[in-house]
């Protein structure tokens, strides 16, 4: 594929693997996806194209079926994933879970600044800490600084149309309000581009979490009096990277497990169905599953 104006340009902004390596990349056949996918190969990795079928929407099957016609033209190695949804609430969380069930650990996503921001003020009102309003980090997604539009300029200039999910339009997932309604808005009230703006605050955001992750590692999160004995700060610190799974505990969680550090109580509600008891001055994780 010959290098454009535009994909060659942007390059620099993206955080692939070096020429020549290889790059697994998860392609929904979305804007963002398979701009990544471009892009990739313009960064001159070897690439393999592996794309989720949830079988969700009814139009999934076409989705799979561009995805493998596009990676046969480029000659590109393809594997479909099909995956089955588990039943309960929050399908947002079910399919994100759902998606990565087979997936090669080192997959690459195509995470752009907008879904950065629309992350971050997710994370914001449901009461994340540092951590959650640092966003997402780079790795394993190679294209986090260049923008959604950009991603459908891509698109447009390699020559292809890519796939649209009219869930995406669905104000039934929080996050489609978030993108559709209260980012505009902040970018009206603000008369700025707010993605920009918060995508360099979560960078700034992201060092200091890091440096404070470092300083928390020296305590000990399951020795109640050693987290008292602690600025409040690393021993939040301690606590969220002992609790945190896929996504930190949030700001109220951590507080609600001091108490219990404190002895106010004997025991706290993390969420997900884990919960965190102190005896003899230590603290331990109890899960629905003990």
């Amino acid at each position: 594929m010959p290098g454009t104006g535009l994909i060659a340009s942007l390059i620099d902004r993206c955080t692939f693997p070096p020429r020549g390596a290889p790059a697994r990349l998860a392609v929904s056949g979305g804007a963002d996806s398979v701009a990544m996918m471009v892009l990739a190969i313009e960064a001159g990795c070897v690439v393999e194209v592996h794309h989720v079928d949830h079988h969700i929407r009814p139009e999934s099957g076409a989705d799979a079926r561009f995805v493998a016609d596009l990676c046969g033209r480029l000659g590109l190695p393809f594997t479909l994933h099909d995956v089955d949804v588990p039943l309960g609430p929050n399908l947002e969380a079910r399919l994100r879970e759902a998606r990565f069930v087979g997936l090669p650990a080192d997959v690459l996503t195509g995470h752009t600044a907008d879904d950065q921001v629309e992350t971050i003020l997710l994370n914001l009102m449901r009461g994340a800490g540092l951590d959650g309003l640092s966003g997402i980090r780079e790795i394993g997604h190679p294209i986090l600084r260049l923008r959604r539009s950009e991603t459908e300029a891509v698109c447009a200039e390699f020559g292809v149309t890519p796939m649209v999910d009219a869930s995406n339009t669905d104000r039934a997932f929080r996050r489609n309000q978030v993108r559709l309604d209260l980012i505009p808005l902040m970018n009206s009230i603000a008369q700025r581009d707010v993605v920009s703006i918060i995508s360099r605050q979560a960078e700034s955001l992201r060092d200091d979490a890091d440096f404070l992750h470092d300083l928390g590692r020296s305590i000990d999160p399951t020795d109640a009096k050693a987290l008292v004995d602690a600025p409040v700060v690393m021993a939040r610190r301690a606590l969220r990277a002992w609790l945190s799974t896929e996504h930190p505990p949030d700001a109220a969680a951590i507080e609600r497990v001091l108490a219990v550090a404190r002895g106010e109580v004997i025991g706290a509600d993390v969420g997900a169905g884990v919960r965190v008891r102190r005896t003899n001055n230590r603290l331990r994780i109890e899960s629905d599953g003990q």
